[in-house]
């Protein structure tokens, strides 16, 4: 139990410094320097009034020096990436996996809430995700066999841990690939864009933390979520369709999040009607 409580607080400081990376990143800001300010005022905020959840409601939810309300984004963040990663280590305990999938749900608020609030999805998550995913899969076994299967087929071992990159790799590229084809179908079909590079990028990164599978049902579940609930948001709001913009990798971030928790069950209970 008190691997799961320092995970929960690792959680809340981990989602402080996301609310910045969300902030700045797409304003093309360093997360490094200057320290905390005020995006309203711009006022540098001292150290006890940037205190995960508790400085939010001891401000009573305004900013000391200018009054602005402090988004509630900012507790959302904090609050929700501490619960996955106590949910993580809860479920796995203080493994090298579970510090593996807490990474990866890190990313995944961070590109679910950058995407919903300035359509960005900052490639310093998804390229670097990416990288770090597949680096990863060397180390720490990627939670595949489709790539274990393709050789077995051909009746040829292969070191385990090129296994794992290997399914790294295939989670990676294809489906980000069919998802970028898509994207270029639709455009010169409808000669508008209708995927940006971003979602591709995303999808990309996924794939190498969880392999092809994990990430072909992050797809699934994400284009469904999005294709109805973005539909249900268009019809109470009456915004235009054809021009509406759908924040996609929110969905896929959401989606996502789902897989990296409860993924491998679901593919299993899939499995068995087969």
């Amino acid at each position: 139990m008190i691997e799961s409580v320092i995970a929960f607080i690792a959680g809340l400081l981990i989602g402080s410094f996301l609310n910045v990376c969300i902030f700045r990143m797409p304003r093309d800001l360093s997360v490094m320097w200057p320290r905390s300010f005020c995006p309203e005022c711009e006022h540098p905020i001292a150290w006890y009034d940037n205190v995960p959840i508790l400085s939010y409601f001891v401000l009573r939810r305004r900013c000391r020096h200018c009054g602005k309300l402090i988004p509630a984004r900012y507790l959302i963040v904090e609050i929700l990436t501490a619960a996955l990663f106590f949910a993580v280590v809860t479920a796995l305990g203080p493994t090298a996996v579970a510090a593996k999938l807490c990474l990866l749900v890190a990313l995944l608020v961070g590109l679910t809430f950058a995407d919903l609030e300035e359509r960005i999805l900052p490639d310093e998550f998804t390229l670097g995700g990416t990288a770090v995913g597949l680096v990863l899969a060397w180390f720490i076994p990627v939670d595949d066999i489709v790539v274990h299967a393709i050789f077995s087929l051909q009746r040829i071992n292969l070191n385990p841990r090129w296994m794992s990159v290997g399914e790294s790799l295939l989670g990676a590229l294809l489906p980000s690939g069919f998802l970028w084809l898509g994207g270029v179908i639709f455009e010169k079909l409808r000669h508008k864009e209708g995927l940006g590079l971003g979602d591709v990028k995303m999808i990309a990164m996924i794939g190498a933390f969880l392999g092809l599978r994990a990430t072909l049902l992050t797809l699934i579940v994400g284009s469904v979520a999005g294709s109805v609930i973005g539909l249900i948001y268009i019809q109470l709001t009456k915004k235009d369709a054809s021009s509406y913009q759908l924040p996609f990798g929110t969905f896929l971030g959401c989606a996502g999040i789902f897989v990296a928790l409860a993924g491998q069950k679901v593919i299993r209970w899939y499995l068995g009607f087969l």
